[in-house]
């Protein structure tokens, strides 16, 4: 193999591409990069068994070829690089030369034979989405994706398509965030996409009107973003009827701004830490929000004034849990509703339905 590219256009795919790659592997090459010179381009992959990310470079290609490259190690020295044309050549012995104005490497690669191939799946739906809304869609509800390996099926999210809607909808078994957006799609399906591999497609989505391709197969589905293709296994199993865990009606509710609720949470919060962790207990009455939080460092109050309709309530909660549904409506003012002290907060947008965010109760000590 022997080609030149663009620094900044190589430092970028490999960056990328180094956060699908293994820090420890039992098969060495899943350690690297690989790179494959063909035509006018170069691929550049990184996959861990479960999640792949692959893009292509534009590249002068003399001799076609391909090469593993230790990912780290590979990263480190193109970042170092003083100059803009970088140039990458291969010998039989898989010793790999990168030259860069007067700085030159010598460093060992690995057989292409010894990757394992990305999947390759038979496309069974798909559907294109802008990519600044897909964007929105993940960040506003991955925060709610389970850590709890117990139950696989809820470390990811459920992609739904319905009538038209695409919703994607987390749930950890202390709250559930539900994301609505109207698509153009005659499809009526459903799969769970891994938490982490959002969490790699949400690095890749960009605030521009481009358009992201969802491919979905049986058993894995890519993301087309931009240059780049991040491949996925889907997750197996049953997800929860989400709709009956959505409480019917309310007794309590309230409009307020957000930014006024999150500063009076977040002041309460301040007497919590990883070690201490206390429920912040809020009361609803008729003009007023009372939130306190004691703990064994210490105690805080507050009052917000705001008109609540209905039945007076106090209710428990977990500041963390409470801070990250706020923080993820991207709205000036929510709509809360309760329905008694042990009945989950719902927490929705003033208008229209475009998201929903619940929170799980805290039992809060004098309720026996």
């Amino acid at each position: 193999m022997k080609v030149s590219c663009l620094r900044t256009d190589l430092v970028a795919a490999v960056s990328n591409v180094s956060r699908a790659v293994s820090a420890k592997a039992s098969i060495p090459a899943l350690e690297g990069v690989l790179i494959k010179a063909y035509g006018e381009k170069i691929n550049i992959s990184g996959y861990n068994l479960e999640i792949g990310i692959t893009t292509d470079i534009e590249a002068s290609i003399r001799q076609e070829g391909e090469i593993v490259l230790s990912a780290r190690l590979f990263l480190d020295i193109v970042r170092r690089l003083p100059e803009e044309i970088v140039q990458i050549e291969t010998d039989d012995r898989m010793v790999t030369y990168i030259t860069c104005g007067k700085v030159d490497y010598q460093i060992v690669g690995m057989s292409s034979v010894e990757y394992p191939d990305l999947p390759s799946f038979q496309q069974t739906d798909g559907i294109t989405l802008n990519a600044k809304v897909l964007r929105d869609m993940i960040r506003q509800t991955v925060y709610a994706v389970s850590d709890n390996y117990s139950k696989p099926i809820y470390t990811g999210s459920l992609f739904e398509i319905r009538d038209s809607v695409l919703r994607i909808i987390a749930i950890d078994g202390f709250r559930m965030a539900i994301r609505s957006e109207a698509v153009e799609s005659d499809s009526n399906t459903s799969f769970v996409v891994p938490g982490k591999t959002q969490m790699e497609v949400l690095k890749l989505l960009t605030d521009d009107n481009e358009n992201t391709d969802i491919i979905v197969g049986q058993r894995h589905i890519t993301f087309k973003i931009n240059h780049y293709r991040v491949i996925s296994r889907l997750i197996e199993g049953t997800f929860l009827d989400y709709q009956s865990t959505i409480p019917a009606g309310s007794k309590t509710e309230l409009v307020i701004g957000t930014r006024m609720m999150i500063e009076s949470v977040e002041r309460m919060s301040l007497l919590n830490s990883d070690r201490i962790q206390s429920p912040v207990r809020c009361k609803f009455t008729e003009n007023e929000i009372r939130l306190s939080c004691a703990s064994a460092v210490g105690r805080a109050n507050d009052i917000i004034t705001v008109p609540i309709a209905g039945d007076s309530v106090e209710i428990g909660f977990n500041n963390r849990y409470m801070l990250e549904a706020l923080k993820n409506t991207d709205t000036d003012e929510v709509r809360i509703t309760l329905n008694g002290p042990v009945s989950p907060i719902v927490i929705r947008p003033v208008k229209g339905d475009s998201f929903l965010s619940i929170v799980v109760p805290v039992r809060l000590a004098n309720e026996g």
